[in-house]
């Protein structure tokens, strides 16, 4: 993922050392986090979902965010990743993992829609953004990335990528974040009926819902 700047104001941050992150690859780090999760035993892979976020122009603003320059934390990804943990106890709520955010981490997934995604606040179409939600065992089987889409057209880095080898999936794909990342307003779910939120489970990219409808839909498969 890459950002453009909306401001030069100055902001701090601070890091998630215990999580491994590489700026500008969002897709591994959520991918690595999901894995971190589950074998520290803080989460069941079945109530982790990977949720990309982006649209057709590839210019969607999120609010406290590390890498921006203003105190608000805005900032325009051509799309980004968080993991959502899904909780069932009792009445525990929702989670988002995102380590990009400086906002407490993790944060309850009402609050990260008020103050990083702030659906409140007025946008032009352009802006709109559009969410993948993606169950994560089978994102932690399918997904891979070569990196290709941080090199520009001279075969350069745009960022310096991970040290780590690249992911490769199960059935041997080794690049198909362009599926995962490519998304359109008019794509996305009409209506959040009990067979379509289901189709999450079996479906290799998920289902695209609109910012209204991302709390809605955790609210159902909560229950």
């Amino acid at each position: 993922m890459m950002a453009s700047s909306l401001g030069s104001d100055s902001s701090t941050s601070s890091d998630v050392p215990q999580f491994h992150h590489t700026p500008s690859f969002c897709e591994e780090n959520v991918y690595l986090l999901c894995k971190k999760l589950c074998a520290d035993k803080v989460a069941d892979v079945s109530d982790l979902f990977v949720v990309f976020i982006s649209n057709e122009n590839k210019h969607v603003p999120l609010w406290h965010q590390k890498a921006s320059h203003r105190a608000d934390g805005v900032i325009l990804w051509d799309y980004h990743v968080i993991c959502i943990q899904r909780r069932k106890e009792g009445k525990s709520m929702d989670l988002v993992w995102d380590l990009d955010s400086s906002l407490p981490f993790p944060s309850t997934l009402s609050s990260y829609i008020s103050e990083s995604i702030r659906p409140s606040f007025e946008l032009f179409s352009e802006f709109q953004r559009v969410f993948r939600i993606v169950h994560a065992p089978i994102f932690l089987r399918y997904f891979a990335s070569d990196r290709r889409h941080m090199k520009d057209s001279q075969g350069n880095w745009m960022a310096n990528p991970p040290e780590y080898e690249v992911i490769v999936a199960e059935d041997g794909n080794v690049h198909n974040l362009n599926e995962y990342i490519e998304m359109s307003t008019k794509d996305v779910l009409k209506d959040l009926g009990e067979d379509k939120i289901n189709a999450v489970f079996t479906k290799q990219f998920g289902l695209l819902v609109g910012e209204s409808q991302l709390e809605q839909f955790f609210s159902s498969i909560s229950q």
